[in-house]
């Protein structure tokens, strides 16, 4: 027996010892790494106690009979798919490096992943957020900026948090921002967001500034600290007179308004930084559904 890369022990003719360092040579995050290492080793201890001890006996039904075991106790479906990823990876190395002869997870399906439509802001709220009167003191002027930006550039709330005043170009009414994995893009903000966001840095930003107060940073929260995300959903709860939003349902409403709207698909790929454009698509899904409520509701035959 030979220790298993955590620690845990199994035997030399797994090869996980080396399959480890192939992983660590493909450059994969450190995170990706131990998840994938891990997942063999619940299938390793999984087929052991059935008094399978080599990787040949493993068959595609064993395979089968190991989702099948995870789907029973519940797991999620996507970490049920990360696993047959992991499975598959393995395997094929195994055949590669001549350990096997073919893989028994090569054609191992797994179950689809369920598809949660994203829920975006109803009018009513929409219009209490961007509309009411909130008065004009410097917080009710940055909470009407925070609101607008997030529906009106259609931002994650990391990246409005992340936004410095530096990354406004009033100008041309656009914003600089950085998204995931460091990877900046320009998104345009209409006029009266803009206008919004002008209100705060001439009016309010000053003063409620401190003397620790980050002064890169474009939004600030009541302790004169940059933004975060607890804070942005405060003022959301705090602005909503009935019902609960959350901040990522201001992006998903952007991208189904601008689809809606007649708006490429892959514009509005660009627009909210997506990676892949599978991403995207999960939108049109929500505009179908709404065309199909609207139908229901109001068709003599819905």
């Amino acid at each position: 027996m030979s220790p298993k890369p955590n620690g845990v022990r199994a035997s030399a003719q797994w090869h996980l010892r080396d399959y480890a360092v192939t992983l660590r040579a493909t450059d994969r995050a450190e995170a990706t790494q131990r998840a994938y290492l891990s997942d063999l080793e619940a299938l390793i201890d999984w087929v052991e106690a059935r008094d399978l001890r080599r990787p040949d006996q493993v068959t595609m039904r064993v395979l089968r009979d190991y989702l099948a075991f995870m789907t029973e106790r519940g797991d999620e479906r996507t970490s049920i798919i990360r696993r047959r990823a992991s499975l598959r990876g393995y395997f094929s190395w195994m055949v590669q490096r001549g350990h096997l002869e073919e893989s028994p997870a090569a054609r191992l399906s797994a179950p689809r992943p369920n598809l949660r439509l994203p829920k975006i802001v109803v009018r009513e709220q929409l219009d209490t957020l961007l509309d009411d009167d909130w008065g004009e003191d410097a917080w009710a002027t940055l909470d009407r900026a925070v609101c607008e930006v997030l529906y009106g550039a259609g931002l994650r709330v990391s990246e409005l948090c992340g936004l410095n005043v530096t990354s406004v170009d009033f100008r041309q009414g656009l914003l600089r921002v950085m998204g995931k994995g460091r990877k900046e893009r320009i998104v345009p903000l209409h006029r009266r967001g803009l206008e919004a966001v002008h209100l705060w840095i001439e009016d309010a930003r000053d003063d409620v500034t401190r003397t620790d107060s980050p002064p890169e940073a474009l939004f600030f929260n009541r302790r004169g600290r940059r933004l975060g995300p607890r804070d942005v959903r405060r003022i959301l709860d705090n602005r909503i007179a009935r019902g609960h939003v959350h901040p990522h349902a201001l992006r998903h409403t952007y991208a189904t308004h601008l689809l809606e709207g007649g708006a490429d698909l892959r514009v509005v790929q660009e627009l909210l930084g997506h990676e892949s454009l599978t991403t995207t698509q999960i939108y049109t899904h929500v505009s179908k559904s709404r065309l199909q409520k609207v139908h229901h509701d109001t068709h003599p035959r819905g």
